[in-house]
């Protein structure tokens, strides 16, 4: 089979999984919405052709994270389209922290602050084969980013011209940050996130355009975090035939190998946490990069080693259990075996968006949405099964977060990535009817 056709046939495997999860769609004059509200789906469905033609005008722009003038140009293709609605749009130059840049847009008004959070950039670059918009059927288009998640940015747009269409849009204060960066986020990071966390600070409400778990059934109430850990052993080198001794000891390998065990002994088994060593080196001599992850080595078989690093990954569900878990595996390093001593370093990365009355209150609104709409009801994605994203860094200073809001589909960060355009419907009358509660009230 050749290589289209293996792809195009794991395309419709997904589909199908994706499938047996929707909502069949009832006549929402049959469920409890006002004139208003029924307004609002009309405005949505009238709407979805240009939508998707904006969808597929944006896939078709390379933005993987380093090709910053394509990130630049879906920024320049969005940017109208919000100034129509009334936005102020700023472009935060991305030079500080070696990326292109992030488009903010700002607008007034009456009612609760409510922060749409999504990202320009996908993880495909311009030497990657997969780069087009392709229509499969009716429902189904592949592309880079067609999922995650600029048809997430879609969704936000359209919902927002519903309201505006009905004259709605000034219950709401509004802030729409859209990073160049979530896919490969730039260094330092508090510069990175700088604009997205004071967006944050002064909004009542965040709501992320993800498509997370990628069903239809479900949003996301809290996210783990992604951090890091580089654990470096030194260790007495000698001859090989005086390992063990009480001169030597047992090496840099040994010191390090005691040390994973220790992780997986003593540290694992708390719910949600979890760590990966995601890289191993020990030798006479190892050169180790953090970024781009890697090491070179050199040495023999018959030198005990002197050097032995592991690099990976850590995540949590809450700041404390990241704390608790941390102090662990300190321990862990310190119980040094004879002749060899440890250090352990960790590097802070995407925060854990921690489950909170306010997030799930927000759920319940959501899910009541769905209801009146006849989509259905809406649960809590399980947060081992959702990754980190920017929505995180947010959480903490809004009074309700919730991400997942987005077009769904399947197959992200590969070449099998999809869209199902059956749920552009559901996704976004879903969160026009939310905004405008949110505003109503």
């Amino acid at each position: 089979m050749r290589s289209g056709s293996r792809d195009l046939a794991r395309t419709f495997v997904a589909l199908a999984s994706l499938a047996c999860t929707l909502p069949a769609y009832s006549d929402v004059k049959k469920n409890p919405l006002d004139t208003t509200e029924q307004a609002l789906v009309s405005h949505v469905t009238a709407g979805e052709k240009a939508s998707i033609g904006l969808l597929e005008q944006i896939v078709n722009v390379n933005s993987g994270t380093m090709n910053f003038a394509g990130v630049r140009k879906v920024g320049d293709l969005l940017r109208p389209r919000f100034e129509a609605l009334g936005f102020k749009v700023t472009w935060i130059d991305g030079t500080p922290f070696k990326r292109a840049g992030h488009l903010v847009a700002t607008r007034p008004g009456r009612g609760p602050h409510v922060l749409l959070i999504g990202h320009l950039d996908t993880v495909f670059e311009p030497n990657h084969p997969f780069q087009r918009w392709e229509r499969v059927d009716e429902n189904i288009a592949r592309g880079p980013g067609a999922a995650d998640m600029k048809g997430g940015i879609i969704v936000g747009l359209a919902a927002m011209d519903a309201l505006q269409q009905a004259k709605l849009l000034d219950s709401l204060q509004l802030t729409v940050v859209l990073h160049g960066d979530e896919e490969d986020s730039g260094r330092p990071l508090d510069l990175a996130r700088r604009d997205l966390i004071e967006a944050a600070k002064a909004a009542d409400i965040a709501i992320g355009l993800e498509n997370a778990a990628d069903n239809p059934k479900t949003a996301v109430t809290a996210r783990r975090s992604s951090t890091g850990w580089v654990v470096k052993v030194k260790a007495k080198s000698a001859h090989s035939s005086q390992i063990f001794s009480d001169d030597v000891g047992a090496g840099a390998a040994y010191e390090l190998g005691r040390i994973l065990n220790g992780f997986y002994e003593q540290v694992r088994g708390e719910e949600f946490v979890t760590f990966n060593p995601g890289l191993i080196a020990s030798s006479t001599q190892v050169d180790f990069k953090g970024q781009p992850l890697g090491a070179s080595l050199s040495g023999k078989n018959n030198i005990v080693t002197p050097v032995a690093i592991a690099s990976g990954d850590l995540r949590t569900l809450t700041v404390q259990q990241l704390e608790d878990t941390r102090a662990k595996m300190r321990k862990v390093v310190a119980a040094s075996l004879p002749h060899t001593s440890a250090e352990i370093e960790f590097t802070d990365s995407y925060p854990p968006m921690a489950p909170t009355e306010g997030n799930r209150k927000l759920l319940s609104m959501y899910d009541a949405v769905s209801k009146d709409l006849g989509f259905g009801a809406v649960t809590e994605v399980n947060p081992r099964n959702a990754g980190a994203a920017d929505i995180s860094f947010a959480a903490d200073h809004v009074d309700m977060a919730l991400d997942g809001l987005g077009l769904l589909g399947g197959g992200s960060h590969t070449p099998e990535e999809f869209a199902d355009l059956r749920t552009y419907k559901i996704q976004t009358q879903r969160l026009a009817v939310l905004l405008y509660r949110l505003g109503r009230k």
